[in-house]
């Protein structure tokens, strides 16, 4: 048998296998099918969807086909192969089976042959993509094409009888058609990773502007999903992107709306959609196709499509992000509405780890002040007791004293003080202790009165002031000095200090104070309202400005600590 190239057979093979290419070309098109060759195949759900559009494309290349000795030269076969290099075997063979079973139909004495092969060829293609991945290129589509025909041509000499006819027939087809169709499905396939490549891109550029997105709205998000937040993210959203709406919702209601129809689609009013609960329910992307189930009831809405995505905290749904467009969206908004849709759950999780933070720090200070209060209440009592009758002036200047510490000490410790009024504060307690000292305390106060606007958590150095004396000076018998010091730097920041001349600590003493796993040691020694102050410190402005403890036996303790002179609110937002 000689093989022979027919000028005839390959120009009208070529020009049926470009009608393929065409037809494969205007579905790649489509932003469902788009959608799917920038994912690739992943789930069986794509197999299925795979093994109709590619055997459709088996039974247009049937009957796209020359007749030449009682049989049919065609491009049946780029349909199967392209399902088998994109989807494994599964598909290949699904798209080889209904091209098979449509080419058996149309009968003739290779029918069977036919059937046989394109079922073949689609399950060939799926096990080279299995065991080749590498192959999804445009040389190894175009090798994979050569085998595949030239199986086709293997099994018609096998199966087809009378068996001259065959032999007849693959001396006249098998050259155009191998040729012919492998460079048909090299083609396809370079056409898909054109479109991948071009969604990749895409995603890139999506990518990025997500990321720019997210750097802007991270502040805004810290206050949580409500509807003054979700409207200054909207807005961001809509100003930088060319959607016709932006909107986002809680989990029963619309908490923003920016763009188009934002005079119907109102904060407060409950969301309508059917997809948005679809998200809620699934935690995956959901896309509204027609205005149908975008469900407005605005008869002049110009929103007709959208895409929903869930905004999740700890794998728990707390609203949904939603993305309108007046015509179709495509696959740049679905990838644009995961990655901010990913962003955003990220940040609210992140605030609400903040606000628990937040939560427990106050509940700390809380206690820390019911530590404090019984402990000097007590003490405090005991000395205006003992001057009620000897000095009973002195004894009504220390009442309004302890009257005045109790009500700063009742703060709310989320709001920040000047270092001001923190100091007014520490003299009400000084007052008091001075009393119950007498001349064996002596304060010292060496203060830059440009440091003296400094905004500084409250209830931060109150605790050093009574470390100082309770575990410095309280075991000497003569007392001694306590001396708080603050001075403010070129660099904007205050250094502040509390320095005492009493007993001291030894080294291991001062490295158990700020270890939280030694609070039962630290307890004994003052080591709680310490390890207070130094994780509010780490905590509000940075592990950098964490409290210093320098101390040595018998010469006395300095605790210093630095503080930023910034606004607070940038400060917190930062």
């Amino acid at each position: 048998m000689s093989l022979l190239i027919h000028p005839d057979i390959l120009l009208f093979l070529t020009q049926r296998m470009t009608i393929v290419i065409t037809i494969s070309f205007l579905l790649s098109r489509q932003p469902a099918v788009r959608r799917f060759f920038a994912n690739g195949t992943t789930t069986r759900e794509d197999v299925y969807r795979l093994i109709v559009i590619f055997g459709g494309l088996s039974i247009i290349g049937t009957y796209a086909a020359i007749p030449i000795d009682g049989a049919l030269a065609n491009s049946r076969v780029i349909g199967p192969v392209l399902a088998g290099l994109l989807g494994g075997p599964l598909a290949g063979f699904g798209a080889g089976l209904i091209g098979g079973v449509h080419r058996f139909a149309m009968g003739g004495f290779t029918a069977l042959a036919c059937a046989i092969s394109t079922i073949a060829e689609g399950l060939l293609a799926g096990l080279i993509r299995r065991y080749h991945p590498e192959a999804l290129n445009g040389m190894g589509a175009l090798i994979t094409g050569l085998m595949a025909e030239t199986l086709q041509m293997l099994i018609i000499l096998a199966v087809a009888r009378p068996f001259e006819d065959a032999v007849l027939l693959v001396s006249h087809i098998a050259l155009p058609m191998i040729t012919v169709n492998a460079v048909g499905i090299a083609v396809s396939v370079m056409l898909i990773q054109d479109i991948r490549a071009q969604e990749e891109q895409a995603g890139a550029l999506e990518a990025q502007k997500s990321l720019r997105i997210a750097n802007i709205t991270l502040p805004l998000l810290r206050r949580g999903l409500n509807e003054s937040s979700a409207q200054a993210v909207a807005q961001v959203v809509k100003e930088m992107t060319d959607l016709d709406a932006v909107a986002l919702t809680d989990r029963e209601k619309i908490l923003a709306h920016v763009g188009l129809g934002a005079d119907h689609h109102l904060a407060g009013q409950p969301f309508l959609t059917r997809a948005t609960e679809e998200a809620l329910q699934t935690g995956g992307p959901v896309i509204a196709s027609s205005q149908d189930e975008i469900q407005c009831a605005h008869l002049d809405c110009p929103l007709h499509a959208a895409v929903i995505v869930p905004l999740v905290s700890k794998d728990m749904p707390l609203g949904t992000l939603k993305l309108y467009r007046t015509k179709e969206v495509g696959i740049v908004d679905e990838e644009l509405a995961k990655g901010l849709a990913h962003l955003f759950s990220t940040q609210l999780e992140i605030a609400e780890l903040e606000q628990q933070a937040r939560l427990a720090a106050t509940a700390e200070i809380r206690a820390l002040q019911a530590q404090i209060n019984p402990h000097f209440l007590f003490n405090a009592l005991n000395t205006v007791a003992s001057y009620v009758r000897t000095h009973p002036e002195t004894a009504r200047n220390l009442l309004i004293q302890l009257g005045d510490f109790f009500r700063k000490n009742l703060r709310e410790p989320s709001q920040f003080v000047s270092l001001r009024e923190e100091l007014a504060h520490i003299e009400s307690y000084l007052a008091l202790e001075q009393a119950r000292f007498e001349d064996r305390l002596q304060v010292i106060h060496d203060i830059d009165p440009g440091a003296l606007s400094c905004p500084i958590p409250p209830l931060l150095l109150q605790p050093l002031v009574e470390n100082a004396l309770r575990h410095g000076l309280l075991p000497l018998r003569d007392g001694g000095s306590v001396t708080i010091r603050a001075r403010r730097q070129a660099d904007d920041h205050i250094d502040i200090s509390v320095e005492d001349d009493g007993v001291g600590m030894t080294p291991e003493k001062v490295a158990q104070l700020l270890v939280r796993n030694g609070a039962t040691a630290g307890a004994a020694s003052g080591g709680i309202g310490l390890r207070n102050v130094h994780e509010r410190l780490c905590s509000i402005y940075g592990p950098d400005y964490g409290l210093r403890i320098e101390s040595k036996p018998g010469l006395g303790t300095i605790c210093a600590l630095r503080i930023p002179d910034k606004d607070i609110s940038l400060l917190m937002a930062s």
